[in-house]
């Protein structure tokens, strides 16, 4: 059983290699993500098949519809191999212009190629792309590649060969002995040791034991998770079964939010597929050894993240977290050992296994080693997914990867953790990504949000709206999170709305404190890290808001008075045409002026007026 397996491997490898060299045919590879489909992929993607099939290509070049690309800001995207000839913002229209030109004329479309913001030329070769060259792919190897719902183009490219070395040729001591050198440690935020994690459940006593993948990305801005999930759904599969065989589980459960239908969708063909090959299931490439997968949809509760909650949550209880100790590995599901990762790191899992633990550990830094998954998204110009090594400088990831801010306005902050993460200022802009060196500023490395903000943002209201978050989501079983976010959200709205007092600054801080130290789980213990931030980093506009009663930024409306340069106003009334409250009185060749019992201080007209007469 295990040969007729493993040889079955073999032949799918060696029947696709050709597609993964690309030399049989034209491939068209376009992101098949939630991002691309929401501007429209799923529509291009036909257009593409019918205009092949009205100039008899289809037997000569392949549609591939893929996961994410990673390039979300670009979407719809194709890539065309041979040539890794890179596509961006797609239309129906543009696919008749690509068959004719670059299938049949061999010649890249050159308006529709990415154009450097910086030199403004165009570049053909996706590789070339800023955006992908500073990138290290290991969790995003597959990425924009394969077909996320074909089990064989996962096979081919080496999918599941780290399975068979792990069941076949090592034991649960050496699987674990792999990921301690590896020196990974989880992606989901806490960053705990993983080899160590699974040692400590390995080593508990009871013959029930269970793995769990955490795929409840709640925090604003992130979507690594789903990304990964949606374009490489088999590499998460093969990354349990893997921890399975290392603690002696036999059964998995991936827990993911119900807002990812695709995602959901695609890990439910995989797991089908999966079991329909032997790959999940009894007696595994004839081991012996058994695993079977279970996708559990929670409601939406980021409290839920936490891993206790997400057990209670599994077995139908509220989802609210315990005290630990006992700790999972030791009393988890159902009071079995078990052992929870999150999506990115185990889709690290086969590679370290394949590769072995001191390939991993040669990436990264001396305590954060491997690579790290973050999704980029705010104010900057390449929204989208990046992997980098660990120890890469934040300066790198939002300029020389994400293209900088756009419309050449000032970097102001970047918030790095989620909710629960800190607001770090262009001085530290050069520190490098790993757990250690991100605390010490005041922030904390999470699953990998990375929000960028620009001078236009106000940080007391930033620091308003993430308290808001975490206020809304706590789960209101501890008095410090219940209670202690809700009187610190009470106090920054009272500042955003101009009735701040000083001593606001000092019960924040001791708030703060408090929270931090008593609440019951990681949500409310990091909860103040907005405030804290902000208030280390830009207490000048706390005092603003508080001593003069004016926001610096001009984004809090209840501080805002608008009135209308007449020397600077060239009468050109976009301020009148875009004034949802017709608060905006302008005729032709006269000067706008604005009624104040209408105006809904919107900043609409501010934002609109591009000569600056509107104060």
């Amino acid at each position: 059983m295990a040969h007729e397996t493993v040889e079955q491997l073999g032949r799918i490898r060696e029947k696709y290699a050709a597609k993964f060299a690309f030399t049989d045919k034209t491939y068209l590879l376009i992101c098949g993500g939630t991002g691309c489909h929401a501007t429209g992929s799923i529509k291009v993607k036909e257009a593409l098949e019918q205009q092949l099939a009205e100039h008899d290509l289809s037997d000569k070049a392949e549609v591939v519809e893929t996961g994410c690309n990673g390039f979300c800001a670009m979407g719809p995207l194709l890539v065309v191999q041979p040539g890794d000839v890179f596509y961006q913002k797609l239309t129906i229209a543009d696919m008749e212009t690509i068959v004719k030109e670059h299938i049949i004329g061999k010649k890249p479309v050159e308006r529709l190629l990415y154009k450097d913001p910086v030199t403004r030329k165009r570049i053909a070769s996706q590789k070339e792309i800023p955006f992908f060259a500073h990138q290290e792919p290991v969790v995003l190897r597959n990425k924009g590649l394969i077909n996320p719902e074909s089990i064989d183009d996962y096979i081919a490219r080496d999918g599941y060969s780290g399975a068979a070395k792990a069941l076949l040729e090592m034991d649960g001591e050496e699987i674990i002995e792999q990921m301690k050198i590896s020196g990974i440690r989880g992606r989901g935020g806490a960053g705990f040791p993983t080899g160590l994690k699974w040692e400590f459940a390995s080593k508990s006593p009871g013959e029930t034991k269970y793995v769990l993948c955490n795929a409840d990305e709640g925090d604003p801005g992130a979507f690594m998770d789903r990304s990964i999930l949606e374009a490489d759904p088999h590499a998460v599969i093969e990354g349990m079964i893997i921890a399975a065989r290392a603690i002696n589980a036999g059964k998995g459960y991936v827990y993911a939010r119900t807002e990812y239908p695709l995602a959901i969708s695609r890990l439910t063909k995989a797991i089908e597929q999966a079991t329909a090959y032997g790959l999940l299931g009894e007696n595994i490439f004839g081991s012996g050894f058994g695993f079977a997968i279970e996708i559990y949809q929670g409601a939406g509760a980021f409290v839920c993240g936490e891993e206790t909650a997400l057990m209670r949550s599994i077995e139908g209880k509220r989802g609210m977290p315990r005290p630990r100790p006992p700790f999972p590995a030791h009393k988890g599901l159902w009071e079995k050992p078990t052992v929870l990762n999150n999506v990115e790191t185990l889709a690290s899992v086969a590679q370290i296994i394949r590769h072995g633990g001191s390939w991993y550990s040669a990436m990264g830094t001396e305590s954060s080693k491997g690579t790290k998954v973050f999704a980029v998204s705010g104010d900057v110009n390449n929204i989208g997914l990046v992997e980098v090594p660990m120890g890469t400088s934040l300066r790198t990831i939002i300029y020389d990867i994400g293209g900088g801010i756009p419309k050449k306005k000032k970097f102001k902050a970047v918030q790095l953790g989620g909710p629960s993460g800190g607001c770090i200022p262009d001085a530290y802009l050069d520190t490098p990504v790993d757990y250690e060196a991100i605390a010490k500023v005041g922030a904390i490395m999470g699953s990998g949000g990375v929000i960028v903000m620009d001078e236009n943002t106000c940080m007391v209201d930033m620091a308003r709206f993430f308290m808001e978050f975490i206020q809304d989501e706590s789960c209101g079983k501890c008095t410090p999170c219940r209670e202690g976010t809700r009187r610190l959200l009470q106090i920054l709205e009272k500042i955003c709305e101009g009735r701040g007092k000083p001593e606001d600054i000092d019960k924040m801080r001791e708030l703060s404190a408090t929270i931090s130290q008593t609440a019951l789980c990681g949500l409310g213990q990091t909860g103040p890290n907005p405030v804290l931030s902000t208030l280390r980093y830009f207490m000048d506009e706390y005092e603003a808001h508080i001593h003069d009663k004016r926001c610096p930024a001009k984004r809090c409306v209840a501080l805002l008075k608008f009135e209308i340069d007449r020397d600077i106003c060239t009468k050109c009334g976009l301020c009148f045409k875009h004034c949802p409250s017709d608060a905006i009185i302008w005729k032709k060749k006269e000067v706008a002026r604005i009624e104040k019992d209408k105006c809904i201080k919107c900043l609409t007209c501010y934002d609109k007026c591009k000569f600056g007469a509107i104060f």
